[in-house]
């Protein structure tokens, strides 16, 4: 177990991330709103919630047959661009309080969406940098 990283500035954001999704995903699921605003929060949820275990227990390092930061960057880009859509409808129907408060939620995880994507890309461009420097076995 990898006990930095849930202190670390990626591992706060993946907490916030698990949170905020599931925060959203209540607010959905109490005010009766439309199944897809269900769905996605779930499935941000329960996504989020599995990289964050991969990169808690070390799973990353031990199953190198992917990129994880990569695979990562994909599923937040993927998970944005949806929530930007959902968020926005959610908050322009508005059929009650619930739906709006989870599409105010949704749009700061589309916030921390980004926010793990820059930090994702710079952990990336840091892990070429230091692999090109270092000295050849």
């Amino acid at each position: 177990v990898d006990r930095a990283f849930p202190r670390s500035a990626r591992g706060v954001l993946k907490i916030a991330r698990t949170l905020v999704a599931l925060v959203a995903l209540v607010c959905f699921m109490a005010s009766g709103a439309h199944g897809a605003y269900t769905a996605l929060a779930g499935m941000e949820t329960v996504i989020t919630v599995l990289f964050l275990l991969l990169y808690l227990l070390r799973l990353d390092a031990r199953m190198r047959c992917l990129l994880w930061p990569l695979a990562d960057i994909f599923n937040s880009v993927i998970a944005a661009l949806f929530l930007l859509v959902v968020s926005l409808f959610a908050i322009i129907i508005k059929t009650n309080k619930g739906t709006l408060a989870g599409g105010v939620l949704g749009l700061i995880l589309l916030v921390l969406c980004i926010a793990d994507v820059v930090l994702l890309c710079k952990k990336i461009r840091l892990d070429k940098t230091r692999g090109r420097s270092a000295p050849a076995k």
